[in-house]
C-alpha cells in the first residue's frame, strides 16, 4: 500500500494551481496528510500587476505576511478541520524551492497545476513542472486540464 503523510502544492494563484489544490486537498483528506501550501517569490520575474505584494527593491516582512494570508486564506476552515495545512512562503526560483522543501519536509507527493506554456513563453519561463517531475525526490501529479472536474472514490 503507498503510504502519503506529506504532500506539497505550491501554488501561484493561477486556476491551474486551484485546480492542483482541489486534487491535493482529496489526497489530503484520503490518505489523512499533512498539506504543505507552497508560494515561491521568483526572485528572477516580480508581478508588477500587484505592486502592494511584489516590490523590486525590497521583499519584507509585511509582505512576507500578506503572502502567507493570502496562502492561507486558498484553504477552507471546514477542510481545515479535516486536514493538517502548514503554508510555506520563500523567495527563490520556484522549482528549486520545490525540491528542496520536498527533500526537507520528506514529501512523499508534489501536486502542482502547469500552465502548458509553448513557444517563445516557455523558452523565456521554462517550465517549472517539468524541472520538478525530472529533479523531484517523490512523485509529482501534475493537474494541466482546470476544465475537469476530480473525484475521489
Amino acid at each position: 500500500m503507498i503510504s502519503i503523510k506529506n504532500i506539497l502544492c505550491p501554488i501561484d494563484y493561477s486556476v491551474y494551481s486551484e485546480k492542483a489544490l482541489k486534487y491535493a486537498i482529496e489526497f489530503a483528506e484520503k490518505y489523512n496528510a499533512k498539506l504543505y501550501l507552497m508560494h515561491v517569490l521568483d526572485i528572477r520575474i516580480y508581478d508588477i500587476t500587484d505592486p502592494e505584494l511584489y516590490n523590486v527593491n525590497v521583499i519584507d516582512k509585511e509582505t512576507i505576511n500578506k503572502l502567507r494570508e493570502r496562502l492561507h486564506k486558498c484553504i477552507s476552515e471546514d477542510t481545515r478541520k479535516n486536514i493538517e495545512v502548514e503554508t510555506i512562503v520563500i523567495e527563490g526560483v520556484p522549482f528549486a524551492e520545490i525540491i528542496k522543501k520536498a527533500r526537507e519536509y520528506k514529501i512523499d507527493l508534489i501536486v502542482l497545476g502547469t500552465h502548458g506554456r509553448t513557444g517563445l513563453s516557455h523558452a523565456i519561463m521554462g517550465s517549472v513542472a517539468e524541472k520538478v517531475v525530472r529533479k523531484a525526490p517523490c512523485p509529482v501529479l501534475t493537474i494541466r486540464h482546470p476544465e475537469h472536474d476530480f473525484v475521489m472514490l
